[in-house]
């Protein structure tokens, strides 16, 4: 048996070397084994699994998490194999592990790359005690419509602000350094295009001209291939007729060489003998040929390299070189993990799982992410000393599990904190709390728990309904058409509001939910997402005044269904809407003639603006934005404009601002969004301070693909705006000029 090893600081020369010489010793059979990844043998070891292992057949598994199990699958390819080669184990590890952080949307919420870094590192040190090397995360596609799934999965609408969230989820999975101890690889996911699936529906096909692939979807996967993220994953859907894992376009010409990625390609599960459903393949072998000529270099699950690989290339209809690039990019990204030099895992070598440092990073995660959508007459924070009696009612003010939120493989319900226990604990001996849930789950259409939930809020001072929806109902797969208050909860506000107390409504869901109605009856609402292990501590900290919220909103709300796709940074049209133009339908005289409508670009019975816009969330503070000044009036392509504002906090307490920072590019050689989100920041700011602002904003930040499909600063004329969302009226101009060839 050859083994090879490797130290820590190892240069790229080094490490080609290494691989190549590797490389070099492989039969073709070893080869394709390492572009083959299975599903984990569930915490026991067949004899035929061992075999494959020592015979060199399997690269790579996932979802085994059995640490004993991990370490003996380790100890079989090191020791038994001919050429000892350690194996990739694969796990999602998406917004936690056991200790479970809020869902990326979530997270995207609290515009905090601190928060969004520190909650990838603690799950991959969770993950990695048990084995776990690599995961499946972070996922960046831009998701636009909220009754996909998946949306709660993902950073939200916004290009800029799903690359900052994207970069600060591989810094936490990676640190500086894949052989540090607890990092492990992360993985792009899913290119391309997968959160615009038509209709909203899982793994439909996805229809983008290529202007707006790369101007939009392409962009968060662009940044984190220059940062060296390690590994991409395939999109299941198929883009403009080309199922992404044999998209030649995608993975070769744009991933490879335009963009010189050096990383790991990976299918999703199963998606290389999916060509076949999609109907671009026969049979799995013709499905084979296209994945591989593609560039997907490991195949997730479903084994056809295993089964084809060999016969494709005998006939020549695929070369061996391209199945030696495939290795090379496998057999670096374990040189890198160092996991030649120790493929084993001690978990005495790990924090405590559920420490009380990873706890306050999850509690601090939840209040971060949290968005104040309502607060009519300062109904919140709860004031202690004017309440005698809070009731609690609602499905979800006692649910360990479904405050965890979806994909959540390892999330352990026993450590999460629940509103209802935490409230209890907060108020005990000082306000009487009631609950009733009203409704056994979120779905529940009975009206038998009511009168118990009316009794219990008649008797309180205040009212806070715990709403929304079940983990189970967001996620892969669990597409909404209606995307309202599943259920009776509807009803139960309604008869809940009736009894005239203060009504505070705290939503938990995995996509922003169609709640105007909700918005006009109750008196607060607070945005919590599924918030994950610590959603009762932070609960307490919003609805009591410990924490002002600064959580916004990173994908818009739109005020129904039929509004959907709407965002924030969407184009001009030729006729746009305005205030002046749009008519609501009850507004029309019958009878009236076709061109008394106004004739620009609304819904006549919902018009053009959303419920609450991109970047809005309300603080229990004020603030005034004032004196926006630019530090050049007109600057040339290849240099910087610094863009500053006053922000003074106008309220009685302490509170933090996300400052956002907007441009418009006037004129240019394709049709440009009305607002793109450039720029933002965190401010703290005491009652009655006032801090100057500044964003340095440089002319590549201004590039955009045009007609040619070429990247490019174009000279032109800009508007720029600074404000708390993407409705910010503070504003001013620039001119960027050709630069001078003096």
């Amino acid at each position: 048996m050859t083994v090879l090893q490797h130290t820590e600081e190892v240069s790229d020369l080094n490490l080609e070397g290494r691989v190549e010489q590797l490389l070099s010793q492989m039969t073709l059979t070893e080869k394709i084994g390492q572009m083959n990844q299975v599903n984990g043998p569930g915490g026991q070891l067949p004899g035929d699994f061992v075999q494959a292992l020592r015979d060199g057949r399997i690269g790579s598994i996932l979802n085994e998490i059995d640490l004993s199990t991990v370490n003996e699958i380790q100890r079989v390819v090191r020791e038994e194999s001919r050429l000892g080669i350690p194996l990739l184990i694969g796990r999602d590890v998406i917004h936690g592990f056991k200790t479970v952080f809020p869902i990326p949307l979530g997270l995207a919420a609290s515009w905090n790359v601190e928060i969004v870094e520190s909650a990838a590192r603690i799950s991959a040190l969770e993950a990695a005690s048990c084995g776990v090397n690599w995961t499946f995360a972070p996922m960046i596609d831009i998701s636009r419509d909220p009754r996909w799934g998946r949306i709660a999965e993902s950073f939200g609408e916004d290009p800029y602000l799903a690359t900052e969230m994207g970069q600060a989820s591989v810094k936490g999975f990676e640190t500086d350094a894949l052989y540090n101890a607890g990092s492990i690889a992360a993985c792009a996911k899913h290119f391309v295009g997968y959160g615009a699936s038509e209709g909203g529906r899982d793994y439909n096909t996805t229809n983008i001209p290529e202007n707006e692939l790369r101007n939009v979807h392409m962009k968060p996967f662009r940044k984190l291939a220059e940062m060296g993220v390690s590994t991409f994953m395939t999109s299941f859907g198929d883009l403009d007729g080309v199922p992404a894992t044999g998209n030649r376009f995608l993975l070769k010409d744009v991933l490879r060489d335009e963009w010189n990625y050096k990383g790991m390609v990976v299918s999703d599960w199963a998606s290389v003998t999916e060509l076949c459903t999609h109907g671009i393949a026969a049979d799995d072998k013709e499905a084979t040929l296209l994945a591989v000529n593609a560039g997907t270099n490991m195949e997730m699950a479903s084994e056809a390299y295993v089964h084809h690989l060999q016969v494709l290339v005998d006939e020549g209809s695929v070369e061996e070189e391209q199945i030696d690039n495939s290795v090379r990019f496998i057999l670096a990204l374990k040189y890198r993990l160092g996991l030649f030099d120790n493929p084993y895992t001690d978990s005495d070598n790990f924090p405590q799982v559920g420490s009380d440092a990873s706890l306050l990073s999850s509690k601090k995660a939840a209040v971060q992410s949290m968005v104040l959508l309502k607060n009519q007459d300062q109904t919140l924070p709860l004031e202690l000393e004017k309440l005698k009696t809070i009731a609690l009612i609602g499905p979800l003010a006692n649910e360990p599990v479904e405050q965890l939120g979806t994909w959540v493989f390892d999330g352990d319900s026993s450590m999460s904190q629940t509103p209802l226990d935490s409230i209890c604990e907060y108020l005990e001996g000082k306000v009487t709390v009631t609950y009733e849930s009203g409704l056994d789950s979120s779905r529940d259409k009975s009206l038998q728990g009511f009168s118990a939930a009316k009794n219990a809020a008649e008797g309180a001072d205040v009212v806070l309904l715990f709403l929304g929806e079940e983990a189970i109902l967001s996620g892969e797969a669990h597409c909404r058409a209606d995307i309202g208050l599943p259920g009776a909860q509807d009803q139960l506000v309604s008869e809940i509001v009736e009894l005239g107390k203060p009504v505070v409504a705290v939503v938990m869901a995995g996509r922003p939910l169609t709640i105007e109605n909700l918005s006009h009856k109750v008196d607060a609402i607070l945005y919590a997402w599924h918030p994950g292990t610590m959603a009762g501590p932070a609960c307490v900290d919003i609805l009591f005044g410990i924490e002002s919220p600064s959580g916004k909103l990173p994908v818009t709300f739109p005020r129904s269904v039929g509004q959907i796709p709407i965002y924030y940074a969407h184009k001009n049209t030729g006729r746009p809407a305005s205030h002046e133009t749009v008519t609501h339908i009850d507004e029309i005289e019958v009878g009236a003639p076709q061109t008394s409508i106004g004739n620009t670009s609304f819904y006549l019975d919902d018009g053009s603006e959303p419920l609450y816009p991109f970047g809005y969330g309300l603080s229990y503070s004020e603030f005034r934005y004032e004196n926006i000044r630019q530090s050049h009036s007109a600057f040339e392509i290849g240099e910087s404009i610094e863009i500053s504002v006053d922000l003074t906090n106008v309220g009685s307490c302490s509170a933090e601002e996300i400052v956002q920072l907007y441009v418009r590019d006037l004129v240019a050689n394709v049709t440009r969004p009305v607002r793109e989100l450039k720029g933002f920041q965190k401010i703290q700011l005491h009652a009655g301070e006032t801090k100057r602002v500044s964003f340095n904003l440089s002319s590549q930040e201004l590039e955009f693909y045009g007609r040619d499909m070429k990247p490019q600063v174009e000279a032109g004329h800009f508007h720029v705006w600074v404000g708390g969302d993407s409705n910010a009226d503070l504003w001013a101009e620039f001119e960027l000029l050709e630069k001078s060839s003096l």
